[in-house]
C-alpha cells in the first residue's frame, strides 16, 4: 500500500520523544523506503524572518513572515528546509505532489517568493524530515507505532499546531483517551 499523501499519527508509547504526539505528512513512499515531514512541532528558533535574513533573502512582503514559525520536520538532515504548500504556487524548481491540494518544494525560489509576497496562499516550512528504510515504516505500523489517516491539507497547513494530533485522530473517529500503547494481533 502506497502511503504517499497519508498522515501518520504517533501512538502513545512511541518511545522516541522526537515523535511523541507527532503528525507526519508522508511525502513519498515506495519499496525503497519513506519520507515525511512532521507538521505539528514548532521550533523555538529560528523564526522565518531570521532564516530569510540568514539566507540573505530580503523581505519586502507587506505581510511580514516573522509570524510564521519553522517546524521540526524530523531528525534527518535538520539543516535542510522543506516547504509544504498549497498548489496555487508554481516555481522554477520541481514541486513534489504530496496530495491533490498540497505539494512539497525544497528549493530557494519558494522562500524568495514568500519573502516578496508572491508565495503560495498557505505554506509550512520545516527543517529536517523523517525517513524510513525499506520495510521500516511498515514494521513500525505493525508494532503499533503509527495510525494511518487520509491526508488532510487543512490539518497539515493549518496554523494551530497544538491541536493537529487530536484533530488528525478525530478524522478517523478516534478519541485520544481510548488509545493504548499495547499492540494486539489476532
Amino acid at each position: 500500500m502506497d502511503l504517499t499523501g497519508k498522515l501518520l499519527i504517533a501512538m502513545p508509547g512511541m518511545g522516541d520523544p522526537r515523535f511523541e504526539h507527532a503528525v507526519v505528512a508522508v511525502c513519498a513512499h515506495s519499496p525503497e523506503g519513506a519520507m515525511g515531514v512532521i507538521v505539528n512541532k514548532p521550533l523555538p528558533t529560528p523564526g522565518l524572518s531570521d532564516l530569510l535574513t540568514q539566507l540573505g533573502i530580503p523581505v519586502t512582503a507587506s505581510d511580514r513572515p516573522e509570524r510564521a514559525p519553522i517546524l521540526f520536520g524530523g531528525p534527518v538532515e535538520t539543516g535542510r528546509g522543506f516547504v509544504l504548500h498549497s498548489r496555487d504556487w508554481t516555481g522554477q524548481g520541481p514541486a513534489m505532489e504530496v496530495m491533490p491540494e498540497m505539494a512539497m518544494t525544497a528549493t530557494r525560489d519558494i522562500l524568495e517568493d514568500i519573502a516578496q509576497g508572491r508565495g503560495p496562499d498557505r505554506a509550512l516550512l520545516a527543517l529536517g524530515y523523517a525517513g524510513w528504510g525499506p520495510g521500516q515504516l511498515e514494521a513500525e505500523i505493525l508494532s503499533n507505532g503509527w495510525l494511518i489517516a487520509d491526508g488532510d491539507a487543512e490539518i497539515v497547513l493549518g496554523a494551530d499546531h497544538a491541536t493537529k494530533w487530536t484533530r488528525a485522530l478525530a478524522t478517523m473517529g478516534v478519541d485520544p483517551r481510548t488509545l493504548s500503547a499495547a499492540a494486539g494481533h489476532a
